[in-house]
């Protein structure tokens, strides 16, 4: 029955977790696999609106040490829908962007201890960036940025699933190996810094993530890959209503699969579809990835 009920804890910061998703477009990238191949690619001017599904599954939750908890018949899901909108400007060779969105998310557990049992749809954490800079050169794209996450999200059913600010800092690039800017290797790294949260006396604690991923260009229209991610919680969580089976419990996931990106240039659209396997995680649930988006260029 403890086994279910840090099950359900985890979950339930999962909820908040798994918010928002970009690429090309900038949604936010909190969620490990949430950006792929073009991790650190710097967009070409213009204004994007885009739409991210992303579905995570799981029946495995690891301890602190990486070993399964024996949860029988556990069964999680985790479902977001993001609809986002990002505008680059290229000024004197310096590229200045923003971007935002809103996510829905929806969630559900269930194992053979229903009274710990989660069934929840509602808005996650909204995804807000102010300010992102980035270059372009012939081989390579370099791109920073600040965004935050503002605490809009809603049903969560534990403690630590209760909603906060978080701000973030990510800087990365890409290297380019052939003059159309095909084949390539990009990656970003972010710090998550997280306030505590509302109404409770729990502060998650910080974390690192990479994302990235390395692939060419087909017919040049079809980007196919390899996307990545490894993620590591820096420091404890903390606060007096931390459940005492969480006290320095650190998350690490380690994460790989396949992208396939395929550009529509008649309709100034990009589709992508990426699938990932989590390779190896501690104090988190252990599962699958899989993320659709479409991209559209509204005014380049």
């Amino acid at each position: 029955m403890r086994a279910v009920v840090v099950a359900a804890l985890c979950v339930g910061a999962l909820l908040h977790a798994h918010d928002a998703v970009g690429q090309v477009a900038d949604l936010g990238h909190k969620l490990p696999g949430g950006i792929g191949l073009d991790a650190g690619t710097q967009p070409d001017q213009g204004l994007y609106v885009a739409n991210r599904v992303v579905w995570f599954a799981s029946d495995q939750v690891n301890d602190r040490n990486g070993v399964a908890v024996p949860i029988e018949n556990l069964d999680i899901d985790a479902f977001a829908d993001v609809i986002g909108i990002a505008g680059t400007l290229e000024l004197h060779g310096i590229y200045v962007g923003a971007g935002f969105a809103v996510p829905i998310v929806g969630l559900s557990l269930s194992s053979d201890q229903p009274v710990a049992s989660v069934d929840r749809l509602g808005l996650g954490d909204i995804f807000v960036e102010p300010l992102r800079l980035g270059t372009r050169f012939s081989h390579l794209d370099t791109v920073a940025s600040y965004s935050f996450y503002a605490p809009t999200g809603q049903g969560a059913t534990s403690a630590v699933g209760q909603p906060q600010w978080s701000q973030q800092v990510s800087w990365g690039g890409t290297v380019f190996f052939d003059d159309r800017r095909g084949w390539r290797v990009s990656a970003l790294a972010s710090y998550l810094h997280n306030s505590e949260k509302l109404g409770i006396d729990i502060t998650r604690g910080d974390s690192v993530q990479i994302q990235g991923g390395a692939g060419g260009r087909f017919f040049g229209v079809l980007d196919v890959g390899i996307a990545g991610y490894a993620l590591w919680q820096v420091t404890d969580d903390r606060g007096s209503a931390l459940p005492p089976q969480l006290r320095g419990a650190r998350e690490r996931v380690f994460g790989v699969g396949p992208e396939v990106d395929w550009a529509i240039p008649a309709l100034r659209t990009r589709l992508t579809a990426r699938f990932e396997w989590d390779l190896g995680g501690e104090a988190r649930p252990v599962g699958t990835i899989f993320v659709f988006g479409a991209t559209v260029a509204a005014v380049k």
